[in-house]
């Protein structure tokens, strides 16, 4: 479900470090496996959300160039990737209406993965336990693409780099690169195109996502797309504002979705849910995610269980309380 979906075709993926964000590096704990073999990996698949997100152009190829500063979730998936001794892979998930065929990003991603390194004669047992839901602009469905690459590559010894995974990724869809920075990125292009902010913002940020059942699919939400509503803001010093101030105290006008607009057009009570949710005292900050139709709140409210009460046990819309994470280097994303 990344909000701009890309062909498939070679792509190269650039990648450079940004050193302007002052804040200090924390740690995390290698996301080790619960199963005894060597051969299993049980691997956290993050979500994401998009503290800013600028649609600069519409490109000749159909395509929108974008630019966005992505940051990782503690709400996702759990991915258990072993070796399989069957000449295929097998796939199973739990979430009904997730296609198990060759469609499936987490498929895509482990026969990619045969064809980069050459390792044809490896295949993997996937099972996948969903919890992100899809229309979301939380880029679940990118995640365990990306979850899948890192975890093959683990299995088959290692044989390809950080940035040759980085690369590749870019055939499968424009969010999955971010999905193999360290938790913080600047993405333009169609998404594709990461500059990883290293430190990345810490981690222990709340805030809680807030998903109507109403979805949204991308296409439909360009296709609303007002040009002449788009911010004029400079994504780069949206960007400056973001690592000098941070998520809590930079302004709410610098938390700019150019999708939201054409999100609430085509769902007038998408944007009632988001005039709901700003009324609730002690969040700092609330603004939909990606190409919607999930709502993150920055912070916390000050009544939670009043909060609780009146959003998640509303009908058809759920509420899932996370804060941000980020992965130190060689190490996978862990669930909080």
């Amino acid at each position: 479900d990344a909000f701009v979906s890309s062909p498939i075709g070679q792509q190269t993926t650039l990648t450079k470090n940004f050193s302007k964000n002052p804040f200090l590096r924390t740690q995390t704990r290698v996301a080790a496996s619960d199963d005894s073999s060597s051969d299993t990996l049980k691997l956290f698949s993050p979500c994401k959300i998009n503290l800013f997100l600028r649609i600069i152009r519409k490109r000749p190829d159909g395509f929108h160039d974008l630019a966005s500063l992505f940051q990782a979730v503690g709400f996702g998936d759990t991915l258990t990737l072993s070796l399989s001794e069957q000449p295929n892979d097998e796939f199973t998930c739990n979430m009904e209406g997730v296609p198990t065929d060759s469609s499936n990003l987490v498929l895509r991603a482990l026969e990619l993965m045969r064809q980069k390194t050459g390792k044809t004669d490896v295949y993997f047992k996937a099972d996948l336990f969903k919890r992100v839901p899809a229309q979301a602009g939380l880029g679940g469905g990118s995640a365990n693409a990306a979850t899948a690459m890192w975890g093959a590559n683990e299995l088959m010894g290692k044989p390809a780099t950080l940035g040759e995974l980085i690369e590749w990724s870019g055939e499968l869809g424009s969010d999955i690169t971010f999905f193999l920075s360290r938790g913080t990125a600047y993405c333009t292009g169609r998404g594709e195109v990461m500059t990883p902010i290293d430190p990345p913002l810490p981690s222990g940020s709340k805030l809680s996502i807030v998903k109507p059942d109403l979805g949204l699919s991308t296409p439909k939400v360009f296709s609303a797309l007002d040009y002449e509503q788009l911010s004029a803001e400079d994504p780069e010093e949206l960007l400056n504002t973001f690592l000098e101030f941070g998520v809590v105290d930079t302004d709410d006008e610098y938390y700019i979705n150019d999708l939201e607009q054409p999100a609430f057009d085509c769902l007038p009570e998408l944007k009632a849910l988001k005039e709901d949710l700003l009324k609730v005292k002690g969040f700092d900050h609330v603004m939909m995610s990606g190409s919607g139709t999930s709502i993150f709140c920055i912070g916390e409210a000050d009544d939670k269980d009043a909060f609780m009460k009146e959003f998640d046990s509303r009908e058809g819309v759920s509420v899932f309380n996370a804060e941000f994470i980020n992965r130190e280097d060689g190490c996978w994303f862990e669930s909080p």
